[in-house]
């Protein structure tokens, strides 16, 4: 099984190479070079294109510009820790969700039923969700760009509830300075929903957050228990964090597409 995957893996790479030597390529083409079926290639395609790595078009494909392939790279890291992170709720469960777009992303992946998700996050109004999930807003002071809902009453609110799991997104976290954020109103926010007597923390955050520093603080890394990252992040921070507690989860997309 392991050899068969190793074989596949190397063909996509190859076509992935051919492809950035020759753009014009077509798929009947890649078949014959390769020496496999045109169906075969059209998966692979499909595969590479799920990736982000080429675009597809009639007869063929071709290389994403660098800049949008790591763009795009990133932004599909980030559903896939997502996805991993639905995984994750139950039935029955309540959770917190902060205004973390990619904490947000979760409640559409969610197969539980009878799910109460807990955010300031306005943007959760008009966000795609799982038929099993209901929303309830913190509510508080609306502020812009993000939608977040902070301030006193939302403080207040939060006080008076008790999650079963958290589920936060940050802008950067690191063994030294642990979740940080770039937004000072946010703060209090966070700090409550890592409360400890939520009963399970999960940070969302993908590679290029991992050893990262942000001007505010959110809560120390011996507060967080679970770090939800990708297959690109720093080895070296990762370890850093699990000398500190930190249990690491790790998506790759070989996990979702075989």
């Amino acid at each position: 099984m392991k050899r068969e995957k190793a074989y596949v893996d190397s063909r996509r790479q190859q076509i992935f190479d051919i492809l950035t030597k020759n753009p014009e390529i077509k798929a009947d083409e890649l078949a014959e070079l390769l020496g496999v079926s045109v169906v075969t290639i059209r998966r692979d395609l499909r595969v590479l294109e799920e990736e982000r790595k080429i675009k597809r078009f009639y007869g063929g494909a071709a290389v994403t510009d660098k800049k949008e392939a790591q763009m795009d790279e990133v932004t599909l890291y980030r559903d896939l820790i997502a996805r991993y992170a639905a995984t994750l709720v139950e039935s029955r469960d309540t959770i917190f969700i902060n205004t973390s777009r990619n904490a947000l992303e979760l409640i559409k992946y969610v197969h539980a039923e009878n799910v109460t998700v807990i955010t300031n996050n306005g943007k959760a109004i008009n966000h795609d969700k799982a038929s099993g999930v209901n929303i309830i807003l913190t509510g508080g002071e609306l502020r812009y760009p993000k939608e977040a809902m902070v301030g006193d009453f939302a403080v207040r609110n939060l006080q008076n509830i008790f999650a079963r799991k958290t589920f936060v997104g940050c802008s950067g976290i690191s063994a030294k300075t642990g979740m940080t954020t770039e937004i000072i109103n946010e703060v209090n926010i966070n700090q409550l929903m890592i409360d400890p007597a939520t009963q399970e923390v999960y940070i969302l955050a993908d590679h290029t957050k991992i050893g990262k520093n942000s001007s505010f603080t959110s809560c120390g890394i011996e507060k967080v228990q679970h770090l939800i990252t990708d297959e690109l992040a720093s080895e070296e921070e990762l370890e850093k964090l699990r000398a500190c507690g930190v249990q690491i989860h790790i998506v790759r997309k070989s996990d979702f597409w075989k």
